[in-house]
Formats: C-alpha cells, structure tokens, sequence
C-alpha cells in the first residue's frame, strides 16, 4: 500500500476518532485526515445526560484522545468544519467553502440529530435538545440558574436521554415534569412491562411523569419558555423544557451522492456502503446483521466504539464482520441496567429475580422460546451468560429460565 493513499473520515465523534485509531493499529501508512463539525476534539456523548449533566465527570474524562494523540499518530483534524458534498466517480469531497479533497477510501460517521416537536413555541429560549456538550452546559445552567435553588424542568419524550436527564435533574434538586404520548416510558425499547419498572423507579424520586398523553404547546413569555401546556390545556409551568423525542440520522450526505439508503446508509456486515471505496459507521449504519438475519441500525455508543475496528479492516481490504450483538446501558437513580439483543416487537418478557427490589434479569422470548435479548438490572456478573443464550438460538426452558437456582448455562431442555 502506497504511502500517498489518503483514507478520509467525514465525523469526528467516538466512532471517527476510533477508525483513526484503528486505521493506524493495523498499520496502515498514508494520510488520515478526520473532519467534524464541531470544535471541540472528539468526545463521547452518553456522559451528556449521564455522568457529565450529574456533575461527576469533566469533557477531559470523555475526550477520546488529547490533541498530542493526534499529532503523534499522523492523523489530521479539520474541525468546525461541515462536509457538504461527495463526489463518488470523482473520489472527492467538497467543504462549505468550495474547495474539495481527494479521497481513496472514505469513513462516513456523521451521527444524528435529535428530532424538534412541531408545535407553538418549539422555537422559543430555553427550549433544548441534548447532542453537544454545549447542549448538555445550557440546560444545566438554564435549571440550576445563578443561584443554589434548582428550577423545574419540563421533559417532552420519556425514552433514555429524557429519563437519565429526568433523574440527574431531580438528584440536583429540581423539580421534573416528563410527557410522554406512549403508556409507559421506554416502551419502544423494552415495552410496556418493562416501562413501567421505569415509571415506578422515577415516580419514587419525585418526577411527574404523566404518560398517555401529549403536549400542545410549549408555553414561552417574551420568547422564553416557561412551561408546557397539555393536549387537556393544563399548564405546568418551567425554567426549561428538554425536547427528547429520539433522532433522525443524518444519511443526507450518502443520500445526495447516490448510495443506497432506508431510515439509515446500508451496509453490508462489513460496513462497506453501496459503494466499495466508502464505509458507514455508528448511528447512520444499517447493517446486514449475520446472527440477527435482519438489517440493524442502533444509536448507541456499543456500535460507535466497536464497529470501528471492521470498518478500518474493511478499507484496508481485509475480511471483517460486525457481528456483536446490540448492546446499551443507562443508569438512573440506583438503578444500573444493560440490555443486549434485538427483541421482535411481540416478543414475551418473562423475568428471574426480584422486580421490584429493582435486582433481576428479563428475557424476551420469540414464538419457539428462544432468547432473543435479555436485560441485567442491578446484576453485574449475567451479562456474557446472556450474550450466549442469544446467540446459540436454542429454545429455553421457561421454568429453568425463571429459577434462580438454575445456572444460565443449564436453561436449555
């Protein structure tokens, strides 16, 4: 391989900083140049609403490399800077000020952005959505003010970046409002039996969470939020509102210059686009799964940090497959959780612990009892055995699965 290949990544967040890292791991010698549109050096993102809002962790903690890394390993930093074009017959890419670099391989890690709410009064001050740690800086400011006294806070959306903001809000003393149109928080990721452990867990701490229900305006007094107003016109007033309603990712790029695209880029398992010189990694991949036998698209750190590794392979010209299993973690009030796997829709839940202790593991189950995703609730030593029941798709025993006398290992029939 020639030295003078140049090896481009368009987004400088986990997952480019760690293509770069991994490019350089399995030697590869040319240029690597790495551009994001934000200024800060890449960072990871969950901290935003975990660790990071709560106040036990600074940018540094979550900075995926200092700048000596970068200069070190050779690779080249072009931030605040927002690609606007691919060329793909050209093999070039085109900045906001007209000029275009030359790429033989291209990384595409452009991430997403949180969806707004199409009502009155989305526009309005301190009305928020969390993407960046200046996002994450705001709203802290705007609920803790100038003073020891915390405000309330209005959340719209109770999936997880509105259910960690949620708690690390009311463990700094503010008062919380979550709106949510589904019957439990959660429900499109664990369903509504599962939701409602959530929902107990937050009512416990003070949160009003109101479900089943909608928001027809967000309230704003000389252009400033002050509250949300419900689909029954009740007003609760707040200091701020939080827009939490999920992401779109941002396939824009990869759409516009003709590669093949659904609700994200398609790749195939090793992450390589519709065309062979271009990649797709993180939040926008969607991604032939080979255990899963569907497509996969996931916004979440797990595949941020680790499809990285394929992908570099993947440039390279080497065999690679992205085969782990969709994993995430949240961690609100005293309750630890990691879920790992893709549930069907109509999948059964069955559990093995102490539920409302908050101290268990659930199952969801397919029509011929085979696991096919499991959650660890403040259990921190089940996470490979569920790893393996997902992936020997063998059916289970119900009864054995459910005893926590029986190993994990001794739960088939």
């Amino acid at each position: 391989m020639s030295g003078e290949e140049t090896f481009l990544i368009v987004g400088a967040g986990l997952a480019g900083a760690k293509l770069a890292e991994e490019l350089r791991a399995r030697d590869f010698p040319g240029r690597i140049l790495l551009i994001g549109a934000e200024e800060h050096l890449p960072y990871e993102r969950p901290p935003l609403s975990k660790d990071y809002f709560a106040g036990r962790k600074q940018l540094a903690d979550f900075t995926v490399h200092d700048g000596d890394w970068y200069r070190d390993h050779r690779v080249e930093l072009l931030l605040g800077t927002k690609v606007t074009a691919i060329d793909p017959a050209a093999h070039t890419v085109t900045l906001p000020d007209g000029s275009t670099l030359h790429y033989d391989k291209l990384a595409l890690a452009t991430g997403s952005t949180p969806r707004t709410v199409p009502i009155p009064g989305a526009d309005a001050e301190r009305v928020y959505v969390m993407r960046t740690i200046e996002d994450s800086d705001a709203l802290l400011t705007a609920i803790q003010g100038e003073t020891d006294h915390a405000g309330w806070l209005a959340v719209i959306g109770a999936g997880w970046i509105g259910m960690e903001i949620a708690a690390n809000a009311r463990d700094r003393g503010a008062g919380v409002v979550v709106a949510e149109t589904a019957k439990q928080p959660l429900s499109g990721a664990l369903g509504e039996e599962m939701g409602a452990v959530f929902a107990d867990l937050h009512r416990a701490h003070g949160v009003d969470l109101r479900t089943n229900t909608s928001v027809r305006e967000i309230v704003a007094y000389d252009g400033r939020a002050s509250g949300i107003r419900f689909g029954d016109d009740s007003v609760v007033p707040a200091d701020a509102v939080l827009v939490a309603v999920g992401a779109r990712p941002n396939i824009e790029l990869a759409r516009d210059a003709g590669l093949a695209v659904d609700d994200g880029v398609l790749v195939d398992a090793s992450l390589r686009t519709s065309d062979p010189d271009i990649v797709a990694v993180g939040d926008i991949a969607s991604a032939e799964h080979p255990l899963l036998g569907t497509r996969v698209r996931v916004e979440h750190w797990a595949n941020a940090l680790n499809q990285p590794a394929v992908a570099a392979a993947t440039m390279l010209g080497r065999e690679a497959t992205y085969d782990r299993l969709p994993y995430f973690f949240t961690d609100q009030y005293d309750l630890g959780m990691e879920y790992v796997g893709l549930a069907p829709r109509d999948a059964r839940v069955v559990t093995r612990g102490d539920v409302p202790g908050r101290q268990f593991l659930a199952f969801w189950l397919d029509d011929e009892q085979r696991v096919r995703a499991g959650m660890n609730v403040n259990i921190w030593d089940a996470g490979d055995d569920l790893r393996a029941l997902i992936a020997s798709g063998r059916p289970v025993d119900v009864g054995r699965l459910t005893d926590t006398t029986v190993p994990l290992s001794d739960v088939a029939p």
